[in-house]
């Protein structure tokens, strides 16, 4: 019988489909055309982007140029301008503001064919730290509220390059989806004194059956109320409210689980168009910590929004995440095929600290 599951953060609910059960087989492969010509974020087309705001390069060598490692540069066509006043205002019983805001591009890798989750651990280190940075330089401007990170991988996902990138964009406003996340955190912690992620940590860690890996700091699982199938969040074991604050080894640790979850969502899933977003804490006026806690969500692209969600809110998700979980455990990334492994629920393949071969 198919299930209405209430998300314990928002309250949002959605319906499990399970008359319409499927497993990773039954869903049609959206297959991306490769796309051929130029592309600006390869090395040697710098001068075709913005000039980078940030870059980890090779000792000696000039801005702008090639033997770049990670690079970050302003988005050439930015959804939001730096330049400007918010100049808030009405216009009846409507409010505007001017479109201020930063619109950043971070470039992961030189290797135009290298998907994210093919990266060796030390390179999504460089690019987490890149994160971190911008984020942290961003945030100093009083004008911004909200950092997004965000990536779409693959044009189904939204992807207008192939060329593996994240996409960080500063706004003046906290959006409404982060203020109810982080209103149901609040409501929480007011009634239990306690994070509700800290709760769903120790809650999935201890029934196991919604754990796609671990390691001993970050916790990959399929929520309990997922929105869509193999819908994926890699959540940080300790507490933490925000992602700027992490340090390196804490950053080394999530690159890990970060790798390990995309390998098996690719194996599982025929490498299907996904995005990812950062969850983490407003900056500037930001004061409370201990309530709200930052991670990652992973929704990969294997079905459509459609009328009904849009008109009610309410989401179909055909698979229960308890059988995303099992069949994202039994692939093998370090074989890197769909076959059982035998790895215990939540078990990781190996310690995060080991470098995979370069």
């Amino acid at each position: 019988m198919p299930e209405l599951r209430r998300d314990p953060i928002v309250g949002r609910w959605v319906i499990i489909s399970t008359e319409r059960g499927k497993r990773p087989s039954d869903f049609g492969q959206i297959v991306s055309a490769r796309k051929t010509g130029f592309c600006p974020f390869c090395p040697g087309n710098e001068s075709k982007t913005p000039p980078e705001v940030y870059v980890v390069r090779q000792p000696g060598t000039l801005p702008d140029t090639a033997d770049w490692q990670v690079r970050v540069v302003s988005n050439k066509f930015p959804a939001l301008q730096i330049e400007g006043n918010l100049d808030r205002r009405a216009e009846g019983i409507y409010d505007k503001m001017n479109g201020v805001g930063a619109h950043e591009v971070l470039i992961e890798t030189p290797d135009h064919e290298t998907e994210f989750s093919q990266l060796p651990t030390a390179q999504i280190l460089l690019v987490l730290q890149a994160m971190r940075v911008r984020m942290i330089d961003l945030s100093q401007d009083r004008r911004f509220r909200y950092i997004q990170v965000f990536k779409n991988h693959g044009e189904a996902a939204g992807a207008s390059l192939e060329h593996g990138h994240i996409q960080l964009i500063a706004t003046p406003i906290v959006p409404r989806r982060v203020v109810e996340e982080i209103n149901g955190c609040q409501f929480h912690f007011e009634l239990k004194e306690r994070c509700i992620f800290c709760d769903i940590v120790e809650q999935e860690a201890s029934i196991e059956k919604r754990i796609v890996c671990q390691n001993s700091e970050f916790l990959s699982i399929e929520p309990f109320a997922p929105r869509f199938p193999f819908e994926t969040w890699v959540i940080p074991k300790r507490h933490e409210s925000t992602f700027e604050a992490s340090p390196d080894d804490l950053l080394e640790a999530f690159a890990g689980v970060m790798k390990e979850s995309l390998q098996r969502i690719n194996l599982a899933l025929n490498k299907p168009p996904y995005n990812f977003v950062l969850h983490t804490s407003p900056c500037n006026d930001w004061k409370d910590t201990r309530h709200y806690h930052w991670h990652l969500e992973i929704m990969p692209k294997l079905t459509k929004v459609a009328g009904f969600e849009w008109g009610t809110g309410l989401y179909i998700n055909p698979t229960p995440p308890e059988a995303a979980a099992a069949f994202l455990r039994e692939v093998d990334p370090a074989n890197g095929n769909g076959s059982g492994n035998g790895v215990q629920p939540g078990a990781s393949d190996a310690p995060v600290s080991e470098k995979p071969p370069a």
